[in-house]
């Protein structure tokens, strides 16, 4: 896919790995709709892709709501005229242990509040948005790609009970889109980045980045712009379809 005018929707578009995917594709010339909560990071996103000359819109979205996914891909292809990729950036984590115990008393658990929020976030968010971006391009008879963003605790993490079954769910429903969408010429991938250096990331103490660091074959944090260069990569290569990219600097959880 050439990238130039090309419309791209990146869902957690207002920072962090959405930020740096936007100021990637901009510099691709893919006019950008970028779906967040927070209006002050949309419009400081937009500005920044506007900057370097492509066109970029926001719109406020809750992608674990249905009616705000179908509002969000309708005002999408009415503002922009077609779409053609879709980035499932959103995501959250909601850590903590699956059981606390002690001396076989029950100290504490993980909380139904707490995976039903990642699983509707992560993994119900990924796959409205992902159905409403496919029932576009089918009704345009544009091509298209859905590009996943997994995690390396896709296998299983310590803490993570919640958001480790979300990541291999949105894997495992990549490679599915890419088997069922391939006859309207839709293509699904997905990447799993390690530990990258996004502001939330870099808030954490220096001792214990450094302590993550050192675990790391590569001996450091990714960067956000090695994951954006990852998306570019899957859109942008036409027989790239169904398959998951690790970039974690050689981590393996």
């Amino acid at each position: 896919m050439d990238l130039q005018d090309k419309v791209i929707v990146i869902t957690g578009g207002g920072r962090g790995l959405g930020r740096s995917m936007a100021l990637e594709l901009a510099e691709k010339g893919a006019k950008l709709a970028l779906a967040d909560l927070n209006q002050q990071d949309l419009d400081e996103t937009i500005a920044l892709c506007e900057a370097k000359g492509t066109q970029a819109r926001g719109y406020i979205t809750n992608v674990a709501v249905e009616a705000d996914v179908e509002k969000l891909f309708n005002d999408v292809v009415s503002d922009f005229g077609s779409l053609h990729g879709l980035v499932n950036n959103a995501g959250i984590t909601r850590d903590g242990l699956f059981i606390k115990a002690k001396d076989g008393e029950i100290l504490g658990k993980m909380s139904l509040d707490h995976w039903n929020l990642v699983m509707d976030v992560n993994l119900t968010g990924t796959f409205l948005c992902a159905r409403e971006a496919a029932c576009k391009m089918i009704e345009l008879k544009v091509p298209g790609c859905i590009v996943n963003i997994s995690s390396i605790s896709r296998s299983g993490n310590m803490g993570q009970t919640n958001y480790t079954a979300t990541k291999a769910g949105v894997e495992a429903m990549a490679v599915t889109w890419a088997k069922e969408l391939s006859r309207y010429g839709i293509r699904a991938a997905s990447i799993a980045p390690g530990y990258i250096g996004t502001e939330m990331v870099m808030s954490m103490k220096p001792e214990a980045l450094e302590k993550i660091a050192a675990g790391i074959p590569a001996k450091r944090l990714g960067k956000p712009e090695e994951i954006a260069k990852t998306v570019t990569f899957i859109l942008e290569n036409d027989y790239v379809s169904g398959r998951c990219f690790e970039v974690d600097g050689g981590l393996r959880i």
